[in-house]
């Protein structure tokens, strides 16, 4: 089987999509602590924003799953959510022209749940010409057999897995630049507080 040629996740070719990050589903989340999600997905979005990354935000059938949990809604200051109701957020032509307006061809998605709102856009997606990269630590499922194989369904498929650490740090690309303190602090990893302290140790000598 012949490899693919790696290219790396770039300001200029990355997008992110965040689908149905909502109130009704995060209560039935168990394969992930509902906690440490959202730390996850508004730790990538605030990442993004720093990185100048194209954010697109859709939710399902509010009146159904509730709105958008306030944590991340906060962290999108200004970005207005497609509110659909399809099962696929791919199904929704707002959805797609959303992504396709960007110009960007690499696809980063996080979904609730993993089997269902991450995996069917991502794999549409991937049929529609964009490499896609599902962030599995910023997705959660009801179970973690359904996570499983959501996540086997996508790989199978040819969609990347990633964590949410994973793809900002390689847009990053250089812990030189302007942006890496702002990444690392909205990332919120437990080193991120030590990368701060000797970027502001290393910037006065």
């Amino acid at each position: 089987m012949k490899l693919t040629e790696y290219e790396q996740l770039t300001r200029d070719n990355a997008v992110l999509l965040i689908v149905d990050h909502q109130v009704g589903l995060y209560t039935g989340v168990r394969d992930i602590d509902t906690l440490q999600l959202k730390h996850n997905i508004v730790g990538l979005a605030k990442a993004a924003q720093a990185l100048k990354i194209p954010v697109i935000v859709t939710t399902t059938t509010e009146r159904m799953w509730g709105p958008m949990i306030p944590e991340l809604h906060d962290a999108l200051p200004g970005i207005q959510h497609i509110e659909r109701t399809t099962v696929n957020a791919w199904h929704d032509p707002r959805v797609v022209a959303a992504v396709k307006a960007t110009g960007r061809k690499k696809l980063i998605i996080t979904g609730i749940s993993t089997d269902v709102c991450l995996a069917f856009p991502a794999i549409s997606a991937l049929a529609d010409g964009y490499s896609t990269y599902a962030v599995v630590d910023a997705s959660g499922s009801f179970t973690k057999q359904q996570s499983d194989l959501g996540v086997m369904r996508m790989v199978q498929a040819g969609v990347i897995p990633v964590g949410y650490s994973t793809v900002a740090v390689e847009i990053l690309g250089d812990n030189a630049a302007p942006e890496a303190n702002a990444v690392y602090a909205a990332l919120g990893m437990p080193f991120a507080g030590l990368v701060y302290n000797l970027s502001q140790y290393f910037s006065h000598k």
